[in-house]
């Protein structure tokens, strides 16, 4: 089969990648020449983690290959798959499908053989059937039909949840469009479940799923703040909740707030929807309004760490959104380094892998430090805003050495807080007074 797919980001490049691994022929398109010049040249232009292997093998032997020239991408292909991004509108927060309805547009002229036309983009209910509008009116003889399958690759666990999938959505109206996806999908028969559906079901399918896993984080988050106040410990708590199998133990890691290019775009989206059609989503619009309080208190609990030295270093460490990803897009972290800046012009940031995704946004607001460690050189606190492996076994006896103020605001609850203690820091994590 030749699967052509448009969009070379966190979902196009990995998604890409992993289907030349298993056999497909894969070309890639996108619309930056230098992005396109640097994977042709087998450099990746995005990190994330186990892709770099897997990438290099296939373009070095021809399974997958990139080009800026839509004909010869769409050309013959048995599939075409939609990955641009659909980001929030800056006003409306819905999602803005100007990229997507550009590429439909686009693609459609080249279409010379039945090709199914599949969308792997985030995108409102009823797009699938806006494509379809588009590419018959740009070529009326056009022989297609429009799908729906949403992506469920985690940043940072991309390959691994390609090759694993817990299922596979794929929303069909046409019995033509089911075979051949069946044939794409074929090695992942035994491997997970399939569910077959229509395309507007397939379409609510990863809103509803990204909407009800920010509202447990925002719970959680919530439990976390009241076991501060009460003396229980959120650790202890999420612990017992997760062994109920009807809640299940993920997501119940208390934090900062929820962020990354999917949770925030597709909550607000998700509420956008609910209010085009006149079903408001009470808990997803609450969500949605604590989450973001959540950041601004979270980076003034950071504040009051030095007041009684306002010019005090802060070293925070972790950029992106989480581990294993340089994404910085709707990122925690940023966002509360931001709140910081408000009051302090005194911040080191360091991140193993968002070091140049961050100074796109900061800017010249704060320093930027070569390591961890000397980050906190001279520190009055440190902070920890991003769950890398790295900063869990942090040497805690050297950072002591380094900064001025014993102080550390563990954000993301990795390191071990009674051993922070035992040395002499003063210790803050989540969930626990």
């Amino acid at each position: 089969m030749k699967l052509a797919i448009i969009g070379t980001g966190y979902v196009g490049l990995p998604t890409g990648v992993g289907f030349a691994e298993l056999g497909t022929n894969v070309v890639c398109v996108d619309k930056i020449p230098a992005k396109i010049d640097c994977l042709n040249r087998g450099e990746l232009t995005l990190f994330e983690d186990g892709l770099d292997e897997l990438f290099r093998k296939n373009v070095a032997s021809g399974k997958i290959r990139f080009t800026l020239d839509m004909q010869s991408a769409v050309s013959g292909a048995d599939v075409v798959m939609l990955a641009v991004g659909t980001p929030p509108h800056p006003v409306t927060k819905e999602a803005d499908l100007q990229y997507i309805y550009a590429a439909a547009k686009e693609l459609a002229q080249y279409l010379d053989r039945y090709t199914v036309v599949a969308t792997k983009s985030t995108v409102p209910v009823g797009t699938g059937d806006e494509i379809e509008k588009i590419i018959h009116e740009v070529n009326p003889s056009a022989d297609f039909d429009v799908v729906s399958i949403p992506e469920f690759l985690r940043e940072g666990f991309a390959i691994h949840d390609f090759f694993n999938p817990d299922r596979i959505v794929i929303g069909a109206n046409s019995e033509r469009a089911k075979e051949v996806m069946r044939k794409l999908y074929a090695p992942f028969v035994d491997k997970c479940s399939f569910l077959w559906v229509k395309r507007r079901s397939s379409e609510t399918i990863k809103y509803a799923s990204n909407a009800f896993l920010a509202m447990k984080i925002h719970y959680i988050n919530e439990m976390a703040d009241f076991c501060e106040k009460s003396g229980a410990d959120i650790r202890e708590v999420a612990k017992g909740m997760g062994l109920d199998t009807r809640i299940g133990n993920k997501f119940l890691n208390p934090g900062p707030g929820y962020g990354g290019s999917c949770f925030p775009k597709d909550t607000n989206a998700m509420a956008q929807m609910g209010r085009k059609y006149g079903s408001i989503l009470s808990l997803i619009e609450t969500t949605i309004a604590k989450n973001d309080e959540r950041k601004a208190k979270m980076g003034q609990r950071v504040i009051d760490t030095i007041k009684s030295n306002p010019e005090g270093k802060i070293a925070v460490l972790g950029l992106a959104f989480k581990g294993g990803t340089d994404d910085c897009r709707e990122s925690p972290a940023i966002d509360i380094v931001k709140e910081m800046i408000k009051h302090s012009h005194n911040i080191c940031v360091y991140d193993p892998k968002a070091m140049q995704n961050a100074k796109a946004i900061l800017g010249d607001n704060v320093k930027y430090a070569a390591s961890m460690y000397d980050a906190c050189e001279n520190a009055d606190v440190m902070v920890i805003l991003t769950e890398w492996e790295d900063f869990k076994y942090i040497d805690l006896s050297s950072i002591k050495q380094k900064m001025h103020s014993a102080k550390i605001v563990d954000l993301r609850n990795i390191i071990d807080g009674q051993k922070a203690v035992e040395l002499g820091f003063e210790y803050q994590c989540v969930g626990k007074a």
